[in-house]
């Protein structure tokens, strides 16, 4: 055969090579020529020629794929384009309204200055417009027939109308959250509402799901919506006009252990528009509106929703454009001043409805298209449930129904924990995952739970360091636990030991939504036994754990890190009995005063209410961010054990506060050490003595002084200038077959590594330096084991937060103890700062 030589291809052969291609697209030279031997239509044909055909093969292949993603963003700029334009005409027209609001205000100025009525001034005008415009008056309708179906259609009606000029109208003003910028793979165009009542958002975007699909989705509101309790339709009216009316009775969970839940008696009605687009508008029936008298609130506070709903338009090639607006009045008059700014903030409600409602139709989207592959083998709806399951749970154990079983124990005097006991778990479980009320000597699920006033804590950061560094507030004993109460014979109750967790964690991943806002992954805990009566804690453990809102620039955004514990091969149905925690944002005012520190929120409570401060409480003191965390974790126990427990998790979840306290003031913004009392430094005798070796050493080696006392000055001299150098110093353990790890750091070190020093022994040298930071240290290493010290050039460094950090300079030497044996090895980063 002439190798030079083309052969043309027949259909035979195309149609061979194609069965080939579909089950390898790159075959290997030794594939070919066995392609050539077994296949005889093919052995005129040359492997070169083969090899070829392939090529071309895969890169056809590849521009067909790129030719359908760019029809289809194409596809997706197109009908954002045509929503910018929408958009871009409602911004002209609530412009023509303001020019001409402007117009009457100055005219009537003008009136009132050339007037001799003294009793009304210039401001007072321009405030009882503002006043009007922003209050408008309440419309009073007559009381409907509950029992009319055209009653209810009028009220319908009137919503609809009222639904469509917030959506695409200028009924709201409405301003764009910052960072939400549209685009063909972002959420959509996201708005709050200005000077209105109550709270509003809004969003509109695309997603690639058929409007029968998306309404399908959006009315089943418990699905996408975290905090929604019950959703109980009661009465379902059909319309003339093809459109349904349901009358809906929604409660919602709360969102700290210090404020009632919320529940709504509302209209839900659903219709097609002339132009082929869906509409789910609903509003609260109220004695303003007319209408039934839903269901009394008893265990909640009732709420009202404003005309809000859903616009889903046909796109054309496919696809919806979705209007969504979420206007509701939580009545926050009826919560404590300082908790008023969660039901106040239209971006909680933007984060925690509205976005949520669009994330979730697009991850739906994705997961029906095939563009999300998940691990593990799982369904994608099996997954979803499992992060259902967690938060509900959760929140299930924050609210404490009393519908659902659960009873107040006495406090031990102090009212910082409530203990919840439930002794009837069928009644908030699913009866399909209640398995642990078969245990002969299941006495029940008791919940401690507590809420403190974070200052100047970042939410994402206080949850990623919770998640990344267990070790610093969670007992390995505790854990032990909760474990081996999921079985027939659970582990004796332990003491609580705060700080004691001799295990590291392994973080498997297990799902992620499309925005990178939410995981759910599987937490290896890996145990050793402190002696050989513990040999029950030897044994690893595993945790289902959900963590959102770990993004520092989401604006408004409350991130939740939520945990249960389950075996190693857990079913679809395992038991889960969720603990953990939720930071939630609070909006600053700038007319109420804060205290600069971390509060605990019931002390907090107390002293508004009563009216006095106690002396030297910040008075007039700026701060930048507060949020509100919530804490609650749950054990089941036996009946016998009932106290016991009770007394355990007292003491465990008060150990976690603390815990979190000295976290909080760790990652606070450096700005604010200056109003606190100083850090304490670690004045053991044990750090005495290795900051004079570190010193010693120091000039030892290089000649020079680190510090501006003597190193054999007596007492914590020495120790008091490390500790507050402004440059950081911190040293490692040296291992020859191991990872060397932090031993300890000086202030500016946990600073720079944003840690602590109970966590710095989590953090290994390799896992801060970069990679051409690793190559310079490994080439020096020999030079500081035999020379004592070496200057390592300027680079970079990453925190223990993921935060890239630069220094101009390090220097690393060997530290010797008194018999001038290594002891560790000591590192200085000069002028260090984040990137």
């Amino acid at each position: 055969m002439d190798s030079s030589k083309y052969v043309r291809y027949t259909p035979e052969q195309v149609e061979a090579l194609e069965r080939v291609y579909a089950e390898c697209p790159k075959p290997t030279s030794l594939k070919r020529h066995q392609l050539i031997r077994e296949c005889s239509i093919l052995s005129n044909i040359d492997p070169k020629q083969i090899k070829v055909w392939f090529q071309n093969r895969r890169c056809r292949e590849k521009q067909r794929k790129e030719a359908s993603h760019l029809q289809t963003v194409n596809r997706k700029l197109t009908a954002m384009n045509k929503l910018l334009m929408e958009e871009n005409d409602r911004l002209q027209k609530h412009v023509s309204h303001l020019v001409y609001d402007n117009g009457f205000m100055r005219q009537q100025l003008h009136t009132q200055v050339n007037s001799t009525t003294t009793d009304t001034c210039c401001e007072s005008v321009v405030v009882s417009g503002q006043q009007q415009q922003q209050n408008p008056m309440p419309q009073h309708h007559p009381q409907r027939d509950a029992n009319s179906p055209a009653g209810l259609l009028a009220i319908a009606e009137e919503t609809l109308t009222e639904f469509l000029g917030k959506a695409t109208g200028t009924a709201v003003d409405w301003v764009q959250m910052i960072g939400m910028k549209p685009g063909p793979e972002s959420i959509g165009i996201v708005a709050v509402s200005r000077n209105c009542n109550g709270v509003a958002a809004r969003a509109c975007g695309l997603v690639s799901l058929e409007p029968m699909k998306v309404a399908e989705i959006l009315k089943d509101r418990p699905s996408w919506y975290r905090d929604c309790r019950c959703l109980d339709i009661l009465n379902v009216i059909p319309t003339g006009n093809g459109g349904t009316i349901e009358l809906i009775y929604l409660q919602t969970y709360a969102p700290t252990t210090l404020a009632p839940a919320r529940d709504f008696w509302t209209l839900r009605y659903t219709t097609s528009l002339e132009d082929g687009s869906l509409v789910i508008c609903e509003r609260s029936l109220t004695s303003n509106t007319g209408g039934p008298v839903g269901p009394p609130a008893t265990s909640s506070v009732r709420a009202k929703m404003l005309p809000s709903g859903f616009l889903i338009r046909p796109c054309e090639g496919g696809g919806s454009i979705i209007h969504i607006v979420d206007h509701i009045d939580l009545d926050a008059c009826s919560v404590p001043e300082v908790l008023r700014p969660l039901y106040e903030s239209s971006k909680i409600l933007a984060q925690k409805m509205t976005m949520a409602a669009f994330r979730y139709i697009r991850q739906i989207a994705q997961e029906t298209s095939g563009e999300i592959q998940y691990a593990g083998g799982r369904q994608p709806a099996v997954l979803r449930a499992f992060s259902q399951r967690l938060c509900r749970g959760f929140n299930n154990a924050v609210s404490g129904f009393i519908d659902d079983g659960w009873t107040i124990m006495g406090s031990d005097g102090v009212d910082d924990v409530t203990i919840a006991v439930n002794s009837s778990p069928s009644k908030f479980l699913d009866a399909q995952y209640n398995t642990l009320s078969i245990l002969p000597t299941f006495g029940g699920v008791l919940c401690a739970r507590a809420s403190m006033l974070l200052q100047d804590v970042c939410p994402a950061l206080l949850v990623r360091f919770l998640r990344e560094h267990r070790s610093e507030w969670a007992d390995y004993g505790v854990d032990a636990y909760s474990s081996a109460s999921l079985k027939a014979s659970p582990y004796a109750v332990p003491c609580a030991r705060p700080g004691v967790f001799p295990s590291s964690q392994v973080i498997l991943p297990l799902a992620q939504t499309v925005e990178h806002e939410e995981f759910l992954e599987v937490v290896r805990l890996e145990g050793h036994a402190f002696s050989p009566e513990d040999i029950a804690l030897s044994r690893d453990m595993y945790l289902l754990q959900l963590c959102s809102g770990v993004e520092e620039n989401a604006t408004g955004a409350c991130a939740q890190l939520v945990f249960a514990h389950i075996d190693e091969s857990f079913g679809d149905d395992a038991p889960l009995l969720p603990s953990g925690f939720s930071v939630i944002p609070l909006e600053p005012k700038s007319d109420s005063p804060s205290a600069a520190r971390t509060l605990d929120l019931a002390s907090t409570l107390e002293a508004r209410t009563g009216g006095t401060r106690p002396a030297g409480e910040v008075e007039g003191r700026s701060y930048n961010h507060r949020s509100v965390l919530t804490i609650a974790f749950q054990f089941a126990f036996e009946n016998h054990y009932r106290e016991n427990v009770a007394a355990m998790a007292r003491q465990y979840v008060r150990s976690i506060v603390g815990s979190v306290q000295r976290v909080a003031m760790a990652i606070a913004p450096s700005r604010l050490c200056s109003q606190l009392t100083p850090k304490s430094f670690p004045g053991s005798p044990e750090a005495v003595t290795l900051a004079r070796w570190i010193c010693r050493s120091y000039k030892n080696h290089t000649g020079g002084e680190l510090l501006q006392v003597e190193s054999q000055a007596a007492g914590d001299a020495v120790l008091k200038q490390l500790w507050h150098h402004t440059d950081s110093i911190m040293c490692c353990s040296v291992k020859m077959n191991d990872s060397a790890v932090f031993s300890f750091s000086n202030q500016a070190g946990l600073d720079m590594l944003e840690t602590t020093l109970i966590a710095l022994q989590d953090i290994m040298l390799d896992k801060i330096l970069d990679e051409a930071g690793r190559k310079v240290l490994l080439s020096e290493f020999p030079k500081i084991m035999q020379q004592g010290f070496a200057y390592l050039p300027a680079g970079l460094c990453v925190s223990s937060m993921g935060r890239p950090v630069s220094y101009e300079q390090a220097v690393a030497w060997k530290v010797l103890n008194d018999d001038n044996s290594s002891h560790c090895l000591a590192f200085m980063f000069t002028n260090w700062s984040f990137i």
